[in-house]
């Protein structure tokens, strides 16, 4: 049982006040402050200081919050688990980034479910920080991230090497090219994801590194939602620079067209990662065979 006080800890840090959050938990003011006074006296540690009207938490208030939900997180895995087994069910909470949502993983989830009776798979889709985040205060019991994962916290595993590619719509003049240029690229009207992921970030490093700057390019829209790219795309408004395996589906069903970019290298690794105490080992290796399997 989770102390009611971590409960108020986790409220107060949320809404920044103790009036708000005593309306939030059907508290009064009184019982709210007592709360906190009192866990700040179990830890000896100050865990908020007012800011105005607001409060906001102190270092030792952050990692208290940290390890709370962590705790919350736990505990309600736990219950998860135990009705789950008494039901003779099973639930995993898995997180994607963003560009392997577009990936073939989704299918594979779907199969290996759909095999297995009383397993259900919730995914979740976020950045890979906010995903690591939730790996270690036990929200997700794995996520599947592009890129490398670099974290002595979680453990990583090779799931596939990606790379990235120019997306054109079939009719497009690159289209029937073996590769394209840089040249021929900087005269097209770019859709690219917005700065900051994993995507944009490797297309503006790759460039860099032969001294090249993504100012030199047309850039037209950028835009969070792979799947909104490629429809741009596809629809001839631009080409993209995106992750091959992202428009794998596309690709098969005609409806885009990948080429190389010339002196461009773009290989990822796509990553499974979980933390230490992951408690099915087997599951890891099933997704494994049935991904390459796909």
């Amino acid at each position: 049982m989770i102390d009611s006080k971590l409960y108020t800890l986790l409220k107060v840090a949320e809404l920044g006040s103790f009036t708000q959050a005593g309306k939030a938990l059907n508290l009064t003011q009184p019982a709210i402050s007592q709360h906190i006074h009192a866990l700040e006296g179990e830890l000896g540690a100050k865990l908020f200081e007012r800011s105005g009207n607001r409060l906001l938490l102190s270092q030792q208030g952050e990692q208290a919050v940290a390890t709370a939900k962590a705790m919350v997180a736990l505990y309600n895995n736990l219950k998860s688990d135990l009705s789950g087994e008494t039901r003779g069910a099973r639930v995993l909470n898995i997180g994607i980034t963003h560009t392997v949502e577009s990936n073939r993983i989704s299918d594979v989830f779907a199969r290996y479910a759909a095999a297995n009776a009383g397993l259900t798979i919730k995914l979740v889709t976020a950045t890979q920080t906010k995903l690591k985040r939730k790996l270690k205060n036990y929200e997700l019991d794995l996520a599947i991230m592009d890129g490398t994962v670099a974290d002595r916290e979680l453990i990583s595993q090779e799931l596939d090497v990606d790379k990235l590619v120019l997306a054109t719509s079939p009719s497009h003049p690159l289209a029937g090219k073996p590769f394209v240029t840089i040249e021929e690229l900087k005269k097209e009207k770019l859709i690219l994801r917005l700065p900051g992921s994993g995507t944009t970030d490797m297309f503006i490093s790759s460039l860099e590194s032969r001294d090249i700057d993504l100012d030199d390019f047309h850039i037209i829209l950028e835009v969070d939602n792979v799947a909104t790219i490629k429809d741009l795309v596809r629809r001839e408004y631009g080409v993209s620079v995106l992750a091959e395996s992202a428009c794998y589906d596309e690709v098969m069903k005609k409806k885009l067209v990948t080429l190389p970019i010339e002196h461009l290298d773009m290989e990822r690794t796509i990553s499974i990662v979980y933390a230490p105490n992951f408690p099915y080992g087997d599951f890891i290796e099933e997704i494994q065979d049935l991904y390459h399997s796909v």
